[in-house]
């Protein structure tokens, strides 16, 4: 492909995931055209990567129907400064927008009137709720990367042009090199069980579900003395505010994300008790047991309730067409049952080697690695069709 060094390209994701994809999105990008220049909303990943940040992505992750209204102010300011940057001095010849659909979904509009195209990567889960989005997304999204095999028959005789790129945690995945020690670096003795105990990135998360983890932390230690607890810390979030609701009598470490990665602390883990999201499939191409929980305010689950139509809520089971991993959702989600289920692994090995089985299936069905290099393929196209036109 024959490309300007000038082309500018805005990118925009609210997620911990999203930054993930999109520097790997950025990386793959300037090895196809080393002249392309990013700007818009993201993490310290796409900043690293070169990407011009105009707002960080933390301001915007905020997930619930009630949290998004507490956010509001905040968040109109944001997309107002980025419509303006779609019809200014800048305006991009290419908008790539990575999940988080409520914001994303309404900038593509607006990109749609400006005359700029736009590549939406990780496809709206039209299939979880409100299928009939996707002859809207249609109307103003020109290319969609899908990381699901399933999705993109769902746009079957639309006018968008939709590609399996695979999903792209693979690439991250394969390009692990040596992992770290940390049985030996944090002096965890080889006879201590490890439970990993996943907080998530955003701050809704730690002030719904933190307190359930920390309380189950408690009981799985009451059941099994010799256990050591393992938290990851997400950029988007401060040690502090973590380490600070955890009895001091816990045996826990804190790995903050410039350490190792997440397929480290999960491979060295015996079981995690985890937040949905996209750290579920990470934890699944590392091979380890884990529970998965879900908690919101009242309102904004009953009105996910009524909306959500699928059969899963986490993420390997959906891949899996199967329920391979447990999921306690609202007040399911209580400490003594997340507790029994993490001592139920640690306990049976017969139990333990079920559940990694059903782990390898979702491994097998995540596709190949190369989805980034996919996708900028697909962005590049969708830029000389739209010059072209």
């Amino acid at each position: 492909m024959n490309f300007s060094k000038t082309k500018r390209i805005m990118i925009v994701t609210g997620e911990a995931s999203g930054d993930l994809h999109g520097a790997k999105l950025i990386a793959a990008s300037k090895a196809l055209s080393p002249g392309t220049t990013f700007f818009g909303v993201g993490g310290k990943r796409m900043a690293a990567a070169g990407c011009d940040i105009l707002i960080p992505g933390e301001d915007l992750a905020v997930m619930g129907l009630v949290e998004v209204v507490g956010h509001f102010p905040m968040i109109w300011r944001s997309f107002q400064r980025l419509k303006k940057e779609l019809n200014g001095a800048r305006k991009p010849d290419a908008l790539v927008l990575i999940d988080f659909p409520e914001f994303n979904l309404r900038l593509a509009r607006q990109a749609h009137k400006a005359g700029v195209p736009v590549l939406y990567y990780v496809s709206p889960q039209v299939w979880a709720w409100r299928k009939g989005r996707v002859k809207k997304i249609a109307e103003i999204v020109d290319s969609l990367a899908a990381i699901f095999p399933f999705e993109p028959v769902l746009y079957a005789g639309l006018d968008i042009h939709v590609r399996y790129v695979g999903h792209p945690l693979l690439d991250e995945f394969s390009a692990i090199g040596d992992s770290v020690d940390l049985r030996q670096d944090l002096q965890i003795p080889a006879s201590k069980k490890i439970v990993g105990l996943f907080p998530g990135s955003r701050r809704n998360e730690l002030r719904y579900m933190l307190e359930t983890l920390v309380a189950s932390a408690q009981l799985i230690r009451a059941g099994l003395p010799d256990v050591h607890f393992l938290v990851p810390i997400a950029d988007s979030l401060s040690i502090d505010e973590i380490q600070s609701q955890f009895a001091q009598d816990l045996p826990v470490s804190f790995i903050e994300s410039d350490y190792t990665t997440i397929y480290d602390i999960a491979g060295h883990c015996d079981t995690i008790l985890t937040v949905s999201g996209t750290v579920t499939l990470q934890i699944a191409l590392a091979g380890t047991p884990m529970a998965i929980l879900y908690k919101a305010s009242p309102l904004t689950y009953a009105i996910g309730k009524r909306l959500v139509r699928v059969d899963h809520f986490g993420l390997p089971n959906i891949v899996a067409g199967r329920r391979v991993v447990p999921e306690f959702l609202q007040e399911m989600a209580t400490p003594k049952a997340l507790a029994d289920e993490a001592l139920h692994v640690l306990t049976d090995a017969g139990y333990a080697e079920t559940l990694k089985d059903g782990l390898r299936s979702v491994h097998a069905k995540l596709g190949e690695p190369g989805c980034s290099t996919r996708v900028a393929e697909m962005l590049f196209g969708m830029i000389q069709r739209h010059e072209s036109a």
